[in-house]
């Protein structure tokens, strides 16, 4: 196993595990939402589990089926992308909804560096699956 494979095996572990947490916190949200019947807060718990759960634990599967990728430039940079926008998009979100003025241009910007993380993911996956089957 060369070293960047060994990379992208640690990258792989790293999405999962996050993916777990985000699992729990999605989880948690629903709880709240269902105890207190908040359910204007169900975009936030949406985006947390398919965002957060889904996509991360998928990344984390597919990195570790194809380990040159996630020990990629781009995986690595995808992780800390994903890591940093989605916490600061689903806050931002929760406080919209909960009355918080937040400026449409945040929300606008938080969305479309977001759809930045997925889009290094599908560029990593296409520059990088080919050369791990090989």
């Amino acid at each position: 196993m060369t070293d960047i494979e060994a990379c992208g095996k640690r990258t792989a572990r790293r999405f999962i595990l996050i993916a777990v947490t985000y699992l729990l916190v999605g989880g948690a949200l629903g709880v709240y939402m269902g105890a207190t019947h908040a359910f204007q807060f169900a975009p936030v718990h949406a985006h947390i589990n398919l965002l957060g759960w889904a996509s991360m634990a998928l990344a984390g599967l597919i990195y570790d089926r194809f380990p040159l990728a996630g020990g990629s430039r781009l995986g690595t940079l995808h992780f800390w992308m994903h890591n940093l926008v989605l916490p600061l998009a689903m806050i931002t979100l929760f406080a919209s909804i909960a009355g918080a003025a937040v400026p449409d241009a945040v929300m606008a910007v938080l969305a479309i560096l977001m759809w930045l993380t997925l889009l290094c993911f599908a560029v990593n996956l296409y520059l990088n699956v080919k050369r791990s089957v090989a």
